[in-house]
């Protein structure tokens, strides 16, 4: 049996809670206030897990949203990623930040090398050959 049924499971918190566990785990029904109040809930129990942006992501291919989709599957790729590191392709991504071509693939080297995050590079990488198509790595600030 497939994890998600079809669009019907959205949301998942409220129509398949059965699904929704934390990094460490936890189920979604044990995320109380009672449990917090104990001390039993951590910041890693309220972070997004790869798993639910997976779910998110089938999700919304049922629905007839493939990008919404593949905007989901490279978002579960990267959600080990270090922080610091995320906001620094996501600068690199803005038009005029990144000044070669260069920057962005040895950015891409690092997603799928470092953190096996394939989907995400290849994104950024199709940003470099369109970035750079389009005049797009000079500095327009």
């Amino acid at each position: 049996m497939a994890r998600i049924n079809g669009i019907a499971d959205y949301p998942l918190a409220e129509n398949r809670p059965d699904l929704v566990k934390t990094a460490r785990g936890t189920p979604l029904t044990e995320l109380t206030l009672k449990s917090v109040e104990a001390g039993k809930v951590t910041l890693e129990d309220l972070r997004i897990t790869p798993q639910a942006l997976q779910d998110q992501a089938r999700i919304s291919e049922l629905a007839g949203r493939p990008t919404l989709a593949r905007n989901f599957e490279r978002a579960a790729e990267i959600v080990d990623v270090p922080q610091d590191f995320v906001l620094k392709v996501y600068e690199l991504l803005r038009p005029g930040r990144a000044k070669t071509k260069d920057e962005l693939l040895a950015a891409a080297k690092t997603l799928r090398e470092a953190y096996r995050a394939e989907k995400m590079a290849a994104f950024v990488e199709e940003a470099a050959e369109v970035y750079e198509r389009r005049g797009l790595f000079t500095f327009r600030f």
